[in-house]
């Protein structure tokens, strides 16, 4: 399908944002430079200088300000202090175009019959009014309740469009990390099912009905304990709850997925995490990629670092 180039249409500048989880301890310009290693170091001396860094939520301004592992800091690149947003949220990146969060477990994307107030659409678009009473977000994909990890919103209809009718070319990284039971052998692999949905909303996978929608998942397996496996699940095709059945396919529900076969839910969450997010933004053709790493209660069950090795 041949896609138009949208028009932006005129209206009030958006703020441009950029958000990070501090890796590892340092001073806060040594930090900035390491994360955003496209941006001069006389730029990011001088963001700081205006107040447009925030640590946890606060306005720093020296060079030497020492930042630890786990903070939040926030740069607006606009001339302008940086804006306080919904902690909640985490948001990522903010521009003209496109907002990416990293959604917790338990907080639903858009509204549903029972739940039609908290959810990430409704607390994000409160958050962009705040800037202009005309400001709005799109939603161009979903993440289940309980699954966390990263979404993303547009801040136009073309822009959200434009990425759904050329998804499968804009979009060039979806990973995700989850905590399954059992020991996954082989140590990788390949599922390939067709998915339908019943009455009940709950989706079932079969082989050889191919009425259904094909579903291909790639996984493999990072780390085990005797009880557990940590994989990197690959998504060839995006389905309504596509990995979760497709782990309960080879008999290792994700943790805390009740729905789909699992047992105890000792996390107090079902332990599935999108973690890896690259796409070609609408606009200037760029490659963004986004990396929250293994959430913190993974990273305990097997030990592992902070971050992964790059």
């Amino acid at each position: 399908m041949k896609v138009k180039k949208y028009k932006r249409k005129p209206g009030p500048k958006k703020k441009n944002l950029s958000s990070y989880k501090v890796a590892s301890k340092d001073t806060l310009l040594v930090s900035l430079i390491e994360n955003f290693p496209k941006k001069t170091r006389k730029l990011l001396k001088a963001v700081l200088k205006d107040k447009q860094v925030l640590v946890e939520e606060k306005t720093v301004t020296q060079f030497d300000f020492v930042v630890i592992p786990g903070q939040d800091v926030t740069v607006s690149w606009d001339k302008s202090k940086v804006t306080h947003h919904p902690k909640e949220l985490n948001i990522l990146h903010i521009d003209e175009d496109i907002i990416v969060i990293n959604k917790p477990a338990g907080l639903l994307t858009v509204a549903t019959d029972k739940e039609k107030r908290k959810t990430a659409y409704s607390m994000l678009s409160a958050f962009v009014k705040t800037e202009d009473a005309d400001n709005k977000i799109f939603i161009i994909h979903r993440l289940d309740r309980e699954t966390s990890g990263l979404l993303m919103f547009a801040r136009s209809q073309d822009v959200k469009l434009q990425i759904q009718e050329t998804w499968g070319t804009t979009i060039r990284e979806r990973t995700y990390v989850g905590v399954v039971e059992g020991v996954v052998e082989p140590a990788s692999g390949t599922i390939t099912s067709w998915l339908t949905e019943s009455s009940a909303f709950i989706v079932y996978s079969s082989k050889s009905d191919m009425t259904g929608k094909k579903a291909i998942t790639h996984y493999t397996k990072i780390d085990e304990t005797k009880d557990f496996s940590l994989l990197e699940i690959n998504l060839e095709t995006g389905r309504k709850h596509q990995i979760r059945v497709h782990m309960q396919d080879i008999n290792h529900p994700i943790i805390g997925d009740k729905k789909y076969g699992a047992g105890a839910n000792f996390m107090g969450r079902m332990a599935l995490h999108a973690m890896i997010l690259s796409f070609t933004h609408p606009r200037t053709g760029e490659v963004c990629r986004f990396d929250t790493g293994v959430p913190a209660k993974f990273r305990q069950l097997f030990q592992l670092p902070l971050r992964r090795k790059k």
